[in-house]
This record gives structure tokens, sequence and C-alpha cells, in this order.
């Protein structure tokens, strides 16, 4: 093996997983962040960082619900509400990125198929250039088509984030137990 002269620094290798959790914020950081300044005392709590079972499960039932809730800053009022409901920041804020740009338009297409469904409408996804070009029933268009996604995206983040508490908890149960017949 060649060693390194004096005046070369050794370099070390790191993997793309060490990679990436040095690109992201931890904790600390966020808490000299100085618009989180008022809430910084929060923020360095402890058990809104590790994994713990309880506190995985709230934090993927919260990044779900908010994933679905809101179309944009997700990730605020999930680490807001982990910071209420003691759920784990990290798992809330990778929770939300169900519903990241490339995947939002097929989530409003489902929850506009399941708010129709249950409103009883039968029409087809309304156009959206006889909308535009006619400012008058622009409003038409966003009734016809927002009622029913606002349902459905409503529906999943409610069902969505109650079944993804219940299966993070069994997952955690089952690995438990394999673990310990393992032994």
């Amino acid at each position: 093996m060649k060693k390194s002269s004096p005046d070369q620094p050794v370099v070390k290798k790191t993997s793309w997983v060490q990679g990436i959790k040095q690109s992201l914020p931890n904790r600390h950081s966020l808490a000299a962040h100085p618009w989180l300044k008022p809430l910084s005392h929060r923020l360095l709590e402890p058990g809104l960082w590790h994994i713990r079972h309880e506190a995985v499960a709230r934090g993927a039932a919260v990044g779900v619900f908010w994933a679905f809730a809101v179309p944009f800053g997700q990730f605020l009022f999930a680490a807001a509400h982990c910071v209420w409901w003691r759920g784990n920041i990290p798992v809330a804020a990778s929770m939300t990125l169900i519903t990241n740009p490339f995947t939002l338009a097929f989530w409003l297409w489902l929850a506009y198929k399941v708010g129709s469904a249950l409103l009883g409408s039968t029409q087809q996804v309304p156009d959206l250039e006889p909308a535009v070009s006619h400012a008058a029933n622009i409003m038409d268009w966003i009734t016809s088509f927002g009622a029913p996604a606002a349902l459905g995206m409503g529906l999943f983040a409610v069902f969505g984030s109650a079944l993804t508490y219940l299966v993070v908890k069994l997952a955690w149960r089952a690995r438990v137990w394999f673990k310990r017949r393992r032994r």
C-alpha cells in the first residue's frame, strides 16, 4: 500500500449513504437557523430524531397526512406537527415525498376519480382550455374538478395516515418477532 506524503492530505472515501447523511441538515443546524430560533428548544428534543417504534409510526402517519392535505410546504407542516404529536421528524419529512412534483398529477387524477365516485358525478375530467378561455366558466371548472379532487385528497390524507400508522406498527412488531425467533 502506498503511503501518503506529509504534504498530501489523506482522502477518505465515503459511501453514498454517508454522503447523503452529511448533506442533510441535522437537528443542531436546524435549531441554529434564524427563522427556527423560537422553536429551537423543541427541535432539539432527542425523541423527535431517534428511531423508536412509536415516534416512527407517528412521524410516518403525520408525513402521509400532510403529503395529501396540502400541495406545498409539506415539510414545514409535517415538522411542526411532529413536534406537537411527538413523531420522528426525518421520517415525516421523507413520507411527504409521496406526492412529489412527478407523482402529483397521478394522485390528483386518482383523488378526482375517488371523489367523483363518492359524490355520484359520472362526468369525465373537465377540459382546462374552455375554462381558461372563458373567465366566467372558470368557477364552474374549479367546482367540477376541485370538489371531487379535494374530497379524494382529504380521504387519502385521513385514511392513508391511519393505514400508514397501522402498517408501521405491524411491521415493527413483525421485525421484533422475527428477531426474537431467530435467537
